[in-house]
């Protein structure tokens, strides 16, 4: 699995073909040195299906910029509404009462949610791979096993980065609260400020907000990655943060606006993550409010492992994530590892 991933993950910045129905046939992806720029072309369409969107302040919402920017200038097929929310619980929320057809949500929330009785959603596409730095003001930390009676502050309790850690630090032989202090704040904003101020030196914390600290405070450093941890612990799967689901009730009535919606919106993470694009996609980032500023946007990007991945590679590549979560807490995605239903595959 790891082996099949370490080179999906090289091609998962271009815009990936949609599976079609029937049989699902994994699809080769273009990498960024053979898609240039890559632009929506469609002209908007009169019977142009009107679709609500949320995206996630953060990583996970870096990819949607560029198709935000498509949908003001009214060069997308479908005709979007965006929000851009601060946390995955009002992503959450808007999915539950039907105010949004289409959310970005953590990977272990969008299975939680399937699993809910009063919420019935599909996983259209896995957007952001691992984002999570151990941050260090100070040269002691260069490995987990380094994390040994120190104390770490860390946002995220309760989803994927939790989880990840917990993980991670057992398999360096360290238990998560016995052998290393954990401290769980609500956002990453307190923790960002506090080790930016020189009061926290360890903290656990994702770009873009991890890359602002380090623009702030030249003391800090990054000492761990939990993309590379999680390599190096051989689990199946790739650490995968981000995605995008859709209500299946909107799925099921308006296939054709969910497959166009994949298509402008891989295109758009494709532009996002062309470094020729970089000053341009950074700028984007803050005029839509997913980065408060360009300068951070354009260093946290190339390290934001944007992706598209959809159809046989993304179950491929979830699914073992899943599994390591399963094993970990059940509850951590929902008491169960989602069935075949979960997953939406392209209708064209």
């Amino acid at each position: 699995m790891n082996v099949k991933w370490n080179k999906l993950l090289a091609l998962t910045l271009g815009l990936s073909l949609l599976a079609a129905c029937g049989p699902k046939e994994a699809q080769p992806t273009p990498t960024p040195e053979t898609t240039a720029s890559p632009e929506v072309t469609a002209t908007p369409a009169p019977e142009g299906t009107a679709v609500n969107v949320a995206m996630l302040k953060g990583p996970t919402g870096l990819g949607a910029a560029r198709l935000m920017a498509q949908s003001d200038a009214g060069e997308t097929v479908n005709d979007y509404t965006f929000s851009v929310l601060a946390e995955p619980a009002q992503a959450v929320a808007a999915l539950t009462s039907g105010e949004v057809d289409i959310a970005a949500v953590p990977t272990n929330m969008a299975s939680i949610l399937y699993h809910k009785p009063d919420v019935d959603i599909q996983l259209l596409a896995l957007n952001t791979l691992g984002v999570l730095y151990i941050l260090e003001r100070g040269d002691t930390v260069n490995s987990l096993a380094d994390l040994a009676g120190k104390t770490v502050y860390a946002t995220g309790q309760g989803a994927n980065p939790e989880y990840a850690l917990n993980y991670l630090l057992r398999q360096n032989g360290l238990e998560p609260g016995e052998d290393v202090t954990i401290e769980w704040k609500a956002t990453g904003d307190e923790v960002a400020a506090g080790m930016t101020a020189g009061e926290i030196d360890l903290a656990m914390l994702p770009v873009p907000a991890a890359t602002s600290v380090l623009i702030q405070n030249q003391d800090v450093r990054k000492a761990v990655s939990l993309t590379e941890e999680w390599e190096k612990a051989g689990a199946d799967g790739v650490l995968t943060m981000g995605c995008v689901v859709a209500r299946a009730e909107f799925a099921q009535a308006h296939p054709e606006a969910v497959d166009t919606f994949l298509t402008e919106y891989g295109t758009s993470i494709a532009y996002m993550s062309d470094e020729a694009n970089r000053d341009d996609a950074a700028a984007l980032a803050e005029t839509y409010g997913i980065v408060p500023k360009a300068a951070v946007a354009k260093k946290a990007l190339p390290d934001a492992n944007l992706c598209f991945i959809t159809g046989d590679d993304m179950i491929d590549g979830i699914q073992g994530y899943y599994e390591v979560l399963f094993a970990a807490d059940p509850a951590s995605i929902g008491g169960s590892i989602p069935d075949g239903a979960f997953y939406y595959h392209a209708k064209s």
